[in-house]
């Protein structure tokens, strides 16, 4: 089809279209053949029908379990934090369901060393801060830190993966360097409610309050569960000077 319509503007500004034609046929045989060697398929059903920049064919990017929590006030995030710190306004994209789509991408990002799961997720986290317009008086974004030897081990930081995403979208600052977390923490996964809030205590610190003070701070993690994790940096930035703070992840688990 698009030879039939090369070749017919050529005809018409009166040019030979053989050499171009030919250019086009073998930048599409290079394609084909990097895609066979390095398939780009979909992490939800393995289909190879996505842009090279998505990580979700069509159908399952449909099927996401999206939570609404981003546009409506006293949602089941919010109210995890409720009596334990100031949140001005939290809500997570998508539920985070056992042997999910959300799931997969999550796993992708954490343990695959596939960031472009994070920058995807982000980028449909950022549509929904952007479309909920509870979010719009942020004044920076900030990704929950890693402690350094996590993130040697992993190689980069899945929540910056995620804001990422967020700011290719919306256009609002990213700080990264104000706020560390100076304690190794083991993964959070199997611990009950007690023992992560046990874990948690005393592991973020602002080093460098002056660029978050008298700002509104809207915090960046992947999965949100009992909230520990947020609770513990949430806590260490609003020691700041006039900071308020916010909270969105991309999945929230049942």
């Amino acid at each position: 089809m698009l030879a039939k319509w090369m070749n017919c503007i050529a005809c018409c500004f009166n040019f030979d279209i053989t050499p171009v034609l030919k250019m086009t046929s073998i930048k599409n045989y290079i394609d084909d053949f990097l895609h066979l060697l390095f398939p780009h398929i979909c992490i939800g059903c393995d289909s190879d029908i996505l842009n090279d920049e998505d990580i979700l064919c069509a159908e399952c990017l449909n099927s996401l379990p999206e939570t609404g929590f981003l546009g409506t006030a006293q949602n089941p995030v919010e109210k995890i934090f409720y009596g334990r710190m100031q949140v001005e306004h939290a809500g997570s994209a998508f539920y985070f369901n056992k042997d999910s789509v959300i799931q997969n991408a999550i796993i992708q990002l954490k343990y695959k060393n596939n960031q472009k799961a994070g920058i995807f997720l982000g980028r449909l986290l950022g549509y929904q801060l952007i479309n909920s317009k509870r979010f719009d008086d942020i004044d920076a974004i900030v990704p929950l830190p890693l402690n350094d030897k996590k993130l040697f081990r992993r190689g980069y930081n899945q929540s910056l993966a995620i804001v990422n995403g967020i700011t290719s979208v919306w256009n609002k600052p990213v700080i990264t360097d104000a706020v560390e977390r100076i304690a190794f923490t083991e993964t959070q996964t199997h611990k009950d409610r007690i023992a992560r809030w046990q874990t948690m205590d005393g592991v973020f610190t602002v080093t460098q309050p002056s660029l978050i003070i008298n700002k509104h701070i809207l915090l960046i993690d992947d999965v949100v569960t009992t909230g520990a994790t947020l609770e513990a940096c949430g806590t260490a930035i609003l020691q700041t000077t006039g900071v308020k703070l916010s909270l969105a992840t991309a999945a929230y688990t049942i």
